[in-house]
């Protein structure tokens, strides 16, 4: 896909400080211009410098990286690492006609990207998170906020009818690959959704405590099926409009959306249920988001989750390091390893995991479809008063998750956890 940002948006230093200034450090900017030529040799990248010119040639077809502005792109990227990179084309310092095909080229193999001494440099520079996006009680609300609330409209500029806003599971080839298409994605989502319900075993009379509930297709889908949910959110633009959906489905006498911390839910259930939730929580808040789900969870019950997961290598050294991401989207999050939720879940709880089902391919081709929409709507986007530079944010930010699921950076899991019953 072509991206089709202009490669200098109108930067308000107001909203956008660390956009709008550019650092000055001639020495880590050298570093950076002598690395992007051996990653470009090591990844066969093009590098085109303005107006064209070849920097790094590299085989037709390759992915392409033209700096528009190489001298204030090496000086964020020398000063910020892959905050600076991200930065830089929120700026319009860099573009790419390909952005994903080059940000996969890019994130494969990773730990290889750059040599050893570059990145004990890096660990020098390396962020930590401030205090005040640590999710707590107290600020969870507002980092929810940060992202969910900012507009019902736009997530339905991109997101399907159902306003499902995490990975669909399309039907497969006879290659395996998932067969995706938007038309098809709202029967991808219910297939999603209702793969989780059947591993929760949710049926007539079930109760269902749903943490995270999105626009309320989960806890719709589960009420058709007779069962009782109560569905917790933090945001209170989905609130409005998921209320709004269920009362125009017939279904407030079986959904109750409460705006409430998950841990602060009442009551026990028969199946607990969490869409990509988890990611949100923090790694220090992990016990007790685990002790939530086995403090809620009435006996025989079961809990299914659905999470984006990295290799555990990689999330350890993800962890207490502010990434662009956590920055410009999702701030105060870690995304998990498979390892450590069934660890917490054995460390703190009588939770067991007992069932692992992967399937990232998916999550890039439902990143793939949005990230097209977004693309076709950004006359639409910009109606609703989002400027140049965040339309380059998101459209950054739905490429770069696609790369990670393409080059197997990051997964996509469906677990099932029981709890371990006392015999008398």
């Amino acid at each position: 896909m072509t991206t089709q940002a202009s490669p200098t948006p109108v930067v308000h230093p107001d909203r956008w400080p660390d956009v709008a200034r550019v650092p000055h450090a001639p020495l880590r900017a050298a570093v950076v211009e002598r690395l992007l030529d051996r990653v470009a040799t090591r990844r066969a990248l093009r590098v085109e410098g303005p107006g064209g010119r070849v920097l790094h040639p590299a085989p037709p077809g390759a992915p392409v990286l033209r700096l528009h502005r190489p001298r204030a792109f090496a000086h964020r990227v020398g000063v910020s690492g892959l905050i600076g990179f991200g930065e830089a084309y929120q700026a319009g310092d860099w573009d790419s006609p390909d952005l994903v095909a080059l940000l996969t080229a890019l994130a494969t193999d990773p730990q290889t990207l750059v040599p050893g001494f570059a990145q004990r440099l890096r660990r020098l520079h390396v962020r930590r998170p401030p205090r005040e996006d640590l999710p707590t009680a107290a600020n969870a609300r507002r980092n929810i906020r940060r992202h969910y609330d900012l507009s019902n409209e736009l997530f339905a500029l991109f997101l399907d009818p159902t306003m499902t806003y995490s990975s669909a599971l399309f039907p497969t080839g006879p290659d395996g690959r998932p067969m995706a298409c938007f038309a098809g994605l709202p029967a991808a989502q219910h297939r999603k959704i209702d793969r989780l319900l059947d591993l929760a075993h949710v049926g007539r009379d079930t109760r269902v405590l749903e943490i995270g509930t999105g626009w309320g297709e989960l806890a719709m889908r589960a009420a058709a099926r007779g069962a009782r949910v109560v569905s917790l959110t933090l945001s209170e633009e989905q609130l409005v409009l998921a209320r709004r959906r269920i009362a125009d489905a017939g279904q407030e006498h079986r959904v109750e959306v409460r705006l409430c911390d998950y841990r602060e839910a009442e009551g026990t259930y028969d199946a607990v249920v969490s869409v990509e939730m988890i990611e949100a929580v923090g790694r220090p808040f992990w016990p007790d988001y685990f002790t939530t789900l086995d403090r809620r969870l009435a006996p025989g019950g079961r809990v299914a989750l659905q999470a984006i997961t990295m290799s555990h290598q990689r999330m350890l050294a993800a962890a207490d390091t502010r990434t662009w991401i956590l920055k410009y989207i999702f701030p105060g999050g870690l995304i998990p390893s498979v390892r450590a939720i069934v660890e917490n879940a054995a460390q703190h709880t009588r939770l067991r995991v007992v069932s692992v089902q992967a399937y990232g391919p998916h999550y890039a081709e439902t990143l793939r479809l949005w990230r097209e929409r977004f693309a076709a709507h950004a006359r639409d986007v910009a109606a609703l008063g989002f400027d140049e530079v965040f339309r380059r944010t998101w459209e950054l930010y739905l490429a770069y998750s696609e790369a990670g699921f393409r080059s197997g950076y990051l997964d996509v899991h469906q677990l099932v956890l029981t709890r371990e019953e006392s015999t008398p």
